[in-house]
């Protein structure tokens, strides 16, 4: 069964990866960067600590804690022990990959920006969506960094997909661990 699945992560791959043009390549290329988006996070941290001042200092800790964590679980646990070869690693299909960039670290799942990306994304939505509903956006932009990642060539679907999964739930996690905390010790700026 896990052959079978590899199989068809391996194909679903291909089959996505073959789909670029010249024109993309320097989107991606620039959607795919971290540095890229700094300005988008700095305006995130203006929206949020505009909106709700101190509240919005412990609201961004918490998000940040976060995407550290997920970064953790990601890069520092599970690509090392499950020790997945990133598909432009993979001697049998790399003739056929297309690598936008360099092919990047030896392992690829679970994907590392798919972690941190979804990871921001939920954190921050859960804290903001009663006053700044329009965050909703941030889960198709955390969407689309991950498909970059299939795009330029260093990651399967299927690290994808559980990347986004271990974003999903350390940002759960951490806006509940904000949550609990605020109850108990009244963090100064907090309501819930």
């Amino acid at each position: 069964m896990i052959e079978e699945l590899k199989a068809w992560d391996t194909r679903l791959f291909l089959e996505l990866n073959q789909y670029h043009a010249p024109w993309l390549d320097p989107i991606m290329y620039w959607i795919t960067d971290s540095y890229f988006w700094i300005p988008l996070y700095l305006l995130l941290v203006f929206l949020v600590v505009r909106t709700y001042k101190l509240n919005g200092v412990w609201m961004l800790v918490a998000a940040v804690l976060a995407v550290g964590l997920a970064d953790y679980v990601t890069s520092g646990m599970i690509k090392p022990y499950i020790g997945r070869l990133r598909p432009c690693h993979v001697v049998e299909i790399q003739k056929n990959v297309y690598v936008l960039r360099g092919c990047g670290g030896r392992f690829g799942f679970a994907s590392s920006h798919a972690s941190t990306t979804f990871a921001l994304a939920t954190s921050l939505f859960l804290f903001v969506r009663s006053r700044l509903s329009y965050f909703i956006w941030l889960f198709p932009w955390a969407g689309l960094v991950a498909y970059s990642r299939i795009y330029v060539g260093v990651h399967y679907p299927l690290d994808i997909l559980a990347g986004a999964c271990i974003g999903i739930i350390c940002g759960v996690f951490l806006w509940l661990i904000h949550g609990q905390i605020s109850k108990r010790y009244a963090l100064p700026g907090t309501t819930r």
